[in-house]
């Protein structure tokens, strides 16, 4: 019987937090005194910490399976943190042959501010060899694997990203040293930078983030600059008061922050974490994570320590973000161990992956239909017709996946007399701008609207004199400011176990382009006769062609 597949398996930092109030955060050669927590005079206190085990927490009481593997020694300390994953439900894999388990001296100031103080002890021991020997078979059982650049060696990093990349399981990596530190403690700049490659989901801390990035002030093109360096599928960046930056294919956001009577900002950004990975595995769009994310970071620093206290604080997160999340185990589950070629009765709940995706596509054009603007698509018509007359043409840009559906609508217009041409986003700003006249119109397609590239080559274009028509998921987006006329095309959720790749957007994009086609059909009064003359072979000009004799023979 195989084992159950778990949403969630960590590695990386299980920390003995032990906290004391101060004052204030002292410098060199200081000394104050301690206060206590309460009124009992209690002036240490003991809670479950580390990077790893605070974002399985959270995600444990967001209704997330999940599990932790790596090293521990086998001590008072390990005990009290296995005590604690146990409260919570964390599937343990764990090795109790460490030198002593980590623990972290945390002093917080009256405004929530901390000073950490960490030994790492066992985590720091954990070796690839553990990994690839020990856990191999547990890590398999994940649907996400999580893990850290804080404590662990960046060798150990690699082996677990590299396995997890073997078995096409997603990552997720918190980097919350910046290299400086990093490669003074954990390994080497190369080794850093491979580890970062390998993440599918790259999550840096802001002091990270500004150190990779050359510490400009915007969260969102730290974002952007670090994801077109590193490739990853998404980078997400927190920045507290700010919120979070999350730059993925087609999308770039700022989302904002919550606020809350902080008490101690520790673990804010792991609860971000724990929560970023529950709404992505129950389908939330990129904006719908990041709201979630940061009210699990807000309702974090309303407690004492970084691990959630009680289950009930998941109520408190959803009435933040404003809504239900459900739970994992409402979705299917993903067979373990299955493959491209496993028989249809063994495959179980990837059957169910296929049949939820159709659904949900015929779900999401369900509720585009209800939304479409029909008079924006004639005036986007009109606009063309009028362009036409000054015998201007009509070009169709996209940047990644939206390429492509350029090159089909600029087809598929040309098919049906309307003469349209494919624009290369990118080369319009090398060149290729020569080739739009200030008589012709541009349509430009981003679901997210806010692509670096594509909002540069419309302003281009506007300044060129060209008319702008945008299609976008995003009628606020940037896009669509620049734009003469927009055609939204939004959709809640790609589809897929990841839910990243632009699946059901640009499915949208086609839907209301080729609507616009078809006004432009009708506007046009185009006959049977004129199809067949431009389809001089194949199918289809066949069937004009038997289309237009059958009604001559009607006539005479």
């Amino acid at each position: 019987m195989p084992e159950a597949t778990l949403d969630l398996i960590g590695c990386g930092s299980m920390v003995v937090d032990v906290f004391y109030r101060t004052p204030r955060i002292i410098a060199a050669d200081e000394k104050i005194l301690l206060q206590a927590h309460d009124r009992s005079g209690e002036v240490e206190r003991r809670q479950v910490g580390g990077l790893v085990l605070n974002h399985l927490g959270w995600a444990s009481i967001l209704g997330m399976e999940t599990g932790i593997f790596g090293k521990m020694g086998d001590d008072a300390n390990g005990a009290f943190l296995r005590r604690g994953m146990d409260r919570f439900g964390i599937r343990q894999h764990l090795t109790l042959d460490g030198s002593a388990s980590s623990f972290a001296a945390v002093f917080v100031d009256r405004h929530g501010n901390r000073a950490i103080y960490m030994c790492r002890g066992a985590t720091g021991e954990l070796r690839p060899s553990d990994v690839r020997g020990h856990h191999a078979s547990f890590i398999k059982r994940a649907r996400w694997i999580s893990t850290e650049i804080s404590q662990l060696p960046l060798r150990t990093v690699i082996a677990i990203l590299t396995l997890a990349r073997q078995h096409s399981i997603p990552t997720v990596l918190d980097l919350d040293l910046p290299p400086s530190d990093a490669c003074a403690l954990l390994g080497t700049r190369a080794e850093f930078e491979r580890a970062l490659r390998l993440a599918t989901i790259l999550k840096p801390a802001n002091a990270a983030a500004r150190e990779l990035a050359g510490r400009t002030e915007d969260p969102l093109k730290m974002a952007a600059k670090l994801r077109a360096r590193y490739g990853n599928e998404a980078v997400v960046l927190t920045a507290g008061a700010q919120g979070c930056a999350i730059v993925a294919e087609q999308v770039a956001v700022r989302v904002p922050a919550f606020k809350a009577k902080v008490v101690d900002t520790t673990g804010a950004g792991d609860a971000f974490l724990g929560a970023m990975v529950a709404g992505l595995r129950v389908g939330l769009a990129w904006p719908e994570v990041g709201r979630l994310a940061n009210a699990a970071g807000a309702v974090c620093t309303t407690q004492l320590g970084a691990f959630p206290d009680r289950p009930e604080l998941r109520s408190r997160i959803e009435k933040l973000y404003g809504g239900k999340l459900g739970t994992a185990q409402q979705l299917p589950k993903r067979a373990s161990g299955a493959t491209k070629d496993t028989p249809s009765a063994e495959r179980g709940g990837l059957d169910d992956d296929l049949a939820n995706f159709f659904d949900l596509c015929l779900k999401e054009l369900g509720a585009l239909r209800a939304k479409l603007d029909l008079a924006a698509i004639w005036r986007a018509a009109d606009l063309i017709r009028a362009a036409q007359q000054k015998s201007g043409r009509v070009h169709v840009t996209g940047v990644g996946k939206p390429e492509h559906v350029a090159r089909y609508v600029a087809s598929l217009l040309s098919s049906i007399g309307t003469m349209a041409t494919f624009l290369h986003a990118t080369e319009t700003l090398h060149g290729s701008l020569g080739q739009v006249h200030e008589h012709d119109v541009v349509i430009a397609i981003s679901n997210s609207g806010n692509t670096a590239e594509i909002c540069a080559a419309a302003i281009a274009i506007k300044e060129h004199g060209a008319a702008l028509i945008a299609v976008t998921g995003d009628q606020a987006s940037e896009l669509a400011r620049i734009a003469d006329l927009t055609l939204t095309a939004p959709v809640e959720r790609e589809g897929g176990r990841l839910g990243l790749a632009p699946r059901t957007s640009i499915m949208a994009e086609i839907y209301v382009l080729a609507g616009l086609s078809v006004a432009l059909e009708s506007a046009r009064g185009l006959t049977v006769e004129e199809y067949g003359r431009w389809h001089r072979a194949g199918a289809l000009g066949e069937a004009a062609r038997r289309l237009a004799a059958a009604r001559t023979a009607q006539r005479d």
